[in-house]
């Protein structure tokens, strides 16, 4: 995309000290002798992120800085693990990979994919996009959001600050710590937080009364097409509650330079009435949307195959330590009925040798076939028509995390006749007590 220049790409020299930084949030250049730190890309009220250089394969990657004190006297820790436990399970072209999570006594880091190209606002606020390379983000956008929905993740924060570009100029969408999870809905199937940055928020949510996720992104990701066409914001007022009555009513103008296929778009997309609105599902199969779409065809998870790994249960490294620890509950990633793999976890003080062997007792018992390696078990039917698997980590000298996928019948043979028979296993709280992620 020659027409616009990036500045953002030269490798910045390597770090020694932050100008105006107080003593403690100073970094060491050498980060865990894995790291060269480099320059300061940016920085928010809780986190800085810089560049930095991986010593062990020369690769560029992002390290974002959090302040552990200011984050428990903000009382956003909730917010740092569910960033790190939706982070950690997407992987997709167009959402930023999260390579791996260090932490000290004072600071945690998440190492991830670097964005060459800088934030996408930073282009727009240069020149608006012409509608084709609008429509060329925009599907990349929609591409990432359908899979985070398709995984019961739902952003809730999407802008243009949020969305980077790579070196090749392809969108990766960034900042998950306002996201939900599905484990977050409401008996009335609905959201109820209050969050978003005011340009973008749906009209639901300021309306108070609960709200679709999947919906409120979608109203998101209109007003980020808006943008990339006009070059402005489609709601916008010095008034905030005078802005907030526009956004209400749905009452916007396109610019001159609009298609009138693009207008149409607009006008399903920032529907102020979340029922009629269009849904992803809707604008993947739109004539505007589809015009030089290439669908991204995501490889077929193998999540039953046994992979390479010693024959003792591994240690968790910081970044599982982050994510098992009290109130990260990480089975609302995959609590959807309509998923193809189930997931639930639990702690447990016995011997990873003796919860293999009552799970494999329990196997025979119920007529299933077994498969052993290491510390995963395998259980499945006749004809595959069930299929659970069982993986066990060390997570202290005295404690380990025991994974338990599953897939077609095996979700209830597990339920009624496998984990009842486990109970006695389980540390500290029954599995199926409520999680803290939320």
């Amino acid at each position: 995309m020659p027409e616009i220049t990036n500045e953002v790409g030269h490798p910045p020299p390597p770090l020694t000290a932050v100008a105006g930084a107080s003593r403690d949030e100073v970094l060491s250049p050498n980060l865990f002798k894995k790291y060269e730190l480099g320059r300061l890309l940016g920085c928010g009220a809780f986190a800085k992120v810089y560049h930095a250089r991986d010593l062990r394969t020369g690769q560029s990657v992002a390290i974002k800085s959090i302040s552990k004190q200011r984050i428990l006297r903000g009382n956003l820790a909730a917010h740092v693990k569910r960033e790190i436990v939706i982070m950690r399970k997407l992987r997709h072209p167009h959402i930023v990979r999260l390579h791996e999570v260090l932490a000290t006594k004072t600071k945690i880091y998440f190492v991830m994919e670097y964005a060459k190209g800088g934030e996408l606002f930073a282009k727009i606020a240069k020149s608006r996009f012409s509608e084709d390379l609008s429509r060329k983000y925009f599907q990349q956008l929609i591409s990432a959001v359908e899979y985070c929905h398709s995984h019961g993740v739902f952003h809730r924060d999407l802008k243009p600050e949020n969305l980077l570009l790579d070196e090749n100029w392809e969108l990766k969408v960034t900042d998950f710590g306002l996201s939900a999870v599905t484990d977050q809905i409401r008996p009335d199937g609905l959201l109820h937080t209050v969050c978003g940055t005011p340009a973008y928020v749906a009209p639901e949510i300021l309306a108070k009364k609960g709200y679709d996720g999947a919906k409120v992104d979608v109203w998101s990701c209109g007003i980020i097409l808006y943008v990339l066409n006009a070059g402005y914001l489609p709601f916008n007022d010095t008034n905030l509650m005078a802005m907030y009555r526009k956004i209400y009513k749905g009452e916007f103008r396109c610019p001159k330079w609009t298609s009138p296929e693009l207008k149409r778009f607009l006008t399903r997309v920032l529907d102020p009435n979340p029922d009629t609105r269009i849904t992803v599902h809707e604008i993947l199969n739109d004539p505007w949307f589809k015009k030089g779409y290439k669908e991204i065809k995501q490889p077929v998870e193998r999540e039953f195959e046994f992979k390479e790994s010693g024959e003792e249960a591994r240690y968790l490294n910081a970044f599982d330590l982050i994510s098992y620890s009290s109130g990260a509950d990480l089975s609302g990633l995959f609590s959807n009925s309509g998923d193809r793999v189930s997931w639930e976890m639990f702690v447990s003080a016995a011997s990873p040798e003796r919860i293999i062997k009552r799970i494999e007792g329990l196997a025979e018992e119920e007529g299933m076939r077994v498969a052993k390696k290491g510390m995963r078990v395998r259980l499945h039917g006749q004809n595959w028509n069930y299929v659970v698997m069982v993986e066990i980590n060390r997570l202290t000298e005295q404690l380990v995390v025991v994974e338990v996928k599953r897939s077609g019948l095996g979700r209830d043979l597990w339920k009624e006749k496998l984990k009842p028979r486990l109970d006695d296993l389980v540390h500290g709280p029954h599995p199926d007590a409520a999680g803290g992620c939320r």
